[in-house]
């Protein structure tokens, strides 16, 4: 699936809003084709993971290797529109620095966080 057809199918994966102390999470999985995981998770950690906490609202972000050269992402917002264009964030960033990986977004999924837990470490970043 291309950038642009990606950030289309983006625009509906979220909830209503319902109140002010809502997050919405944004879940996106890949497909590597090439190269090494830890080169891909390096850049995903030096220069994806900060870019995204920059952003007005972010709350979290976490980038797992789910095994046999697949990828998942969560992305935790404040707002919903702030959430959506995280997925822009990732989709330019794969596009644009993760090409030589072949990587490819098979699935976007995401709404309001209902229920929410974590413990002092998710505080503290993890680095590859």
């Amino acid at each position: 699936m291309i950038a642009s057809q990606a950030r289309l199918a983006d625009r509906t994966m979220l909830s209503p809003r319902r109140g002010e102390n809502d997050m919405y999470a944004s879940i996106r999985r890949y497909r590597m084709g090439a190269g090494s995981m830890d080169e891909a998770m390096h850049l995903v950690d030096t220069e994806l993971a900060d870019r995204l906490a920059e952003e007005p609202g972010f709350v979290d972000y976490q980038a797992i290797d789910t095994g046999d050269g697949t990828i998942a992402s969560i992305t935790i917002f404040d707002d919903e529109d702030q959430c959506l264009h995280s997925n822009d964030i990732a989709a330019e960033f794969v596009d644009e620095h993760l090409a030589d990986f072949e990587i490819e977004r098979i699935e976007v999924f995401g709404g309001e966080a209902m229920v929410s837990r974590a413990a002092d470490k998710v505080l503290q970043p993890a680095h590859h």
